[in-house]
C-alpha cells in the first residue's frame, strides 16, 4: 500500500542512515513527509557534507516530498485525521525520544510520534547513543510499552558486512520492515544455515 510516510531527523549521528532511508521510501512510491530538527540539520551538514535543503532538491527528482518546520504544529502529520501509514526518527537523538517518552513534547517531531502511538500506527526509532543510561533505557521501554519499535543501528556481523555502507543498508532494510512497508529483510540479509 503506498501512502504518507512520516520522516523526523533529530540531532544524533546517523544521517547517512535517513539519507539513505529517505530514498528508499520515495522509490516505493511513498509521499515522504520530512521534518528536521535544528540539530538534525547541523548533523546531516556535518556528516554528509551538504545541506539538507540539497538533498531534498534531489528527493523531489525522484517522487513526492513535502519539508515540514519542526515548529510547524499544525502541519498535516500533526492531525491524527492525516492518514499517515508509518512514521520513524532516524536518527532519534536521547532527547527527542525522551520528550516523546514523556508526552511533554514541543515541536512537530514530538507531535507526529504522539499521533502514531495514539492512533496505533507503525513508529520506529533509530537511537543512536551509547553507552546507554538507565534513564534511556527507561524511555526506550516506555515507548516500547506503547507499540513503538526500538531500533539501534547494530550490524548482523553474520552477514560479513564489507563496507559501512553494507551496515547502512542493512539498518535501512531493517527500518523499512519495522516500519511495516516492506514484509522481509532482502535475501541476502537474511539468516542461512550454516550447515
Amino acid at each position: 500500500m503506498v501512502g504518507n510516510v512520516v520522516l523526523g531527523i533529530s540531532g544524533a549521528s546517523g544521517a547517512v542512515i535517513a539519507h539513505r532511508l529517505a530514498r528508499e521510501i520515495i522509490g516505493m512510491g511513498h509521499h515522504l513527509h520530512l521534518v528536521c530538527s535544528r540539530y538534525g540539520r547541523l548533523m546531516w551538514e556535518y556528516e554528509l557534507e551538504c545541506t539538507i535543503d540539497r538533498s531534498v532538491a534531489e528527493y523531489e527528482s525522484i517522487g513526492d516530498i513535502s519539508v515540514h518546520k519542526p515548529g510547524d504544529v499544525a502541519a498535516p502529520p500533526a492531525s491524527g485525521s492525516f492518514p499517515v501509514i508509518a512514521s520513524a526518527i532516524v536518527p532519534c537523538s536521547m532527547a527527542t525520544l525522551g520528550a516523546i517518552a514523556s508526552g511533554a513534547g514541543t515541536n512537530l517531531l514530538h507531535r507526529f510520534a504522539d499521533v502514531a502511538i495514539k492512533e496505533r500506527r507503525p513508529l520506529v526509532f533509530v537511537p543512536r547513543e551509547t553507552p546507554l543510561s538507565p534513564i534511556h533505557l527507561s524511555n526506550m521501554k516506555i515507548l516500547t510499552e506503547v507499540g513503538a519499535v526500538i531500533l539501534p543501528p547494530m550490524p548482523a556481523f553474520y552477514n560479513k558486512p564489507q563496507s559501512v555502507e553494507d551496515i547502512v543498508e542493512e539498518a535501512v532494510q531493517r527500518t523499512l520492515v519495522a516500519m511495516e512497508l516492506r514484509s522481509d529483510l532482502p535475501e541476502a540479509m537474511q539468516w542461512k544455515d550454516a550447515d
